[in-house]
């Protein structure tokens, strides 16, 4: 039996697989958090959090790395860790240097921090000739508003350090790009208490579809899972609507996807102990990489795959933190060639007053269901983080799922009411 640290998680649904991944592994964890009420208000009423029933939940200022570090020295000395690892994107840097420190299983943790700043993943992609977007990186207005017109409208315009597609936006012209500017200037401090970098990335507008590489890397090498398609709404903003595995492309699109993201993988130095999820845009000029996130795809990503190859990244996870290589044989046991998942996007804002999911739950092919209950207080969504729920469901036959979650989102639809 092993003994993992977990430093921090999302609350989503990798807060709830990564524990379920460590413990059906044979392995325990002892969880590490500046702030356990984050985690209480996350479970459902009635009902303990997964992270909050692990071996040991100890309390301290993760922010704060200087004096975190030999913290854990000292808990290490007495509970002796195997691997330590988090799913949340804000302490992927602290993680592997704890691990570097403890001299455990970890990539480097500059490759972390370059793929954790996007302006960082920009400038090492660009030296090495990986293609992504033309982009420039400024503070001060002036050389904003220079750069802007040098790239040219329309643009991205992104915070350098936070997620969820959180204040991306597509800006059109100067007076655009200044409300952009200014909303980020407004959010100095992310959610959980770090303060940002108060940069700003401008990125040319890429064409075409976007996918996603989920990929494995283990002992210098990169093992590529599958492709990922995924559909974006919300404008100006880049709302994550929803996600097919495997992506509906041509045996020669997958390669070339696949190989653009190994391509930035090596370019990063993240060959060792990672599960990735790289974004990248199939333009008509070809692949441009959009991001890398060195760690496991949310959104339930991680469950399509599961429901269609066997392939379990969560457990993947473990044990790359552990050093150990990862199960990536694949088990197709339900007999789905695609999984789908498509989420409910509020586009007004209120009170949640009728949401009925009831005949979509019992329709066939459905996979989950997971609808928000009538009295919540909503807004109109400007990122990945305003959900009102979702709907997974599989197609045996071929790449139809999305087509079918589409079809039973519209029924919901159809009977929500926000006033």
């Amino acid at each position: 039996m092993a003994h993992l640290l977990v430093v921090e998680s999302w609350v989503g649904s990798m807060s709830r697989l990564l524990p379920r991944a460590i413990r059906e592994g044979g392995h325990e964890f002892t969880f590490l958090t500046r702030d356990l009420h984050h985690y209480l208000r996350a479970a459902p009423e009635g009902a303990a959090h997964p992270l909050l029933g692990a071996r040991n939940v100890i309390t301290t200022d993760t922010n704060d790395t200087e004096s975190l570090l030999p913290e854990v020295e000292r808990l290490h000395d007495v509970l002796r860790f195997d691997g330590v690892l988090t799913s949340c994107d804000y302490y992927l840097p602290v993680v592997a240097r704890t691990a570097a420190r403890l001299g455990l299983p970890g990539p480097a943790p500059e490759a972390v921090e370059n793929a954790c700043r996007k302006d960082a993943t920009r400038r090492v992609l660009a030296e090495a000739g990986v293609p992504g977007p033309r982009f420039a990186v400024h503070e001060e207005w002036a050389e904003l508003a220079h750069a802007a017109r040098d790239i040219g409208y329309p643009l991205v315009v992104k915070p350098v350090d936070l997620c969820a597609g959180m204040l991306v936006r597509r800006v059109d012209d100067e007076a655009q790009l200044a409300a952009a500017v200014k909303a980020m200037a407004d959010f100095p401090v992310n959610a959980r208490g770090q303060r940002r970098a108060p940069l700003v990335l401008l990125e040319e507008l890429l064409d075409g579809p976007e996918v996603s590489v989920e990929s494995v890397s283990h002992a210098g090498a990169v093992h590529v899972v599958g492709v990922t398609d995924k559909s974006v709404g919300g404008e100006p903003a880049f709302i994550e609507t929803g996600h097919m595995f495997p992506a509906a492309l041509s045996a020669a699109d997958t390669e070339a996807v696949s190989r653009t993201a190994v391509h930035a993988l090596e370019a990063l130095g993240l060959m060792d102990g990672v599960v990735a999820h790289t974004e990248i845009k199939l333009t008509s000029a070809g692949p441009r990489v959009v991001e890398v996130n060195p760690r496991p795809a949310g959104n339930r990503i991680t469950e399509l795959i599961r429901h269609v190859t066997g392939v379990d990244l969560a457990a993947a996870f473990v044990e790359v933190s552990l050093g150990h290589s990862p199960d990536l044989r694949r088990t197709n046991t339900t007999g789905l060639r695609s999984a789908a998942i498509g989420f409910l996007v509020p586009e007004a804002t209120g009170t949640l007053e009728a949401l009925d999911g009831g005949r979509v739950r019992t329709a066939p092919d459905v996979l989950e269901v997971e609808l928000a209950e009538p009295g919540r207080q909503v807004k109109a969504a400007g990122s990945n983080n305003e959900y009102l729920g979702h709907v997974m469901a599989g197609d045996s036959s071929g790449v139809g799922a999305r087509a079918r979650v589409e079809a039973l989102l519209g029924e919901v639809r159809a009977g929500m009411v926000i006033r």
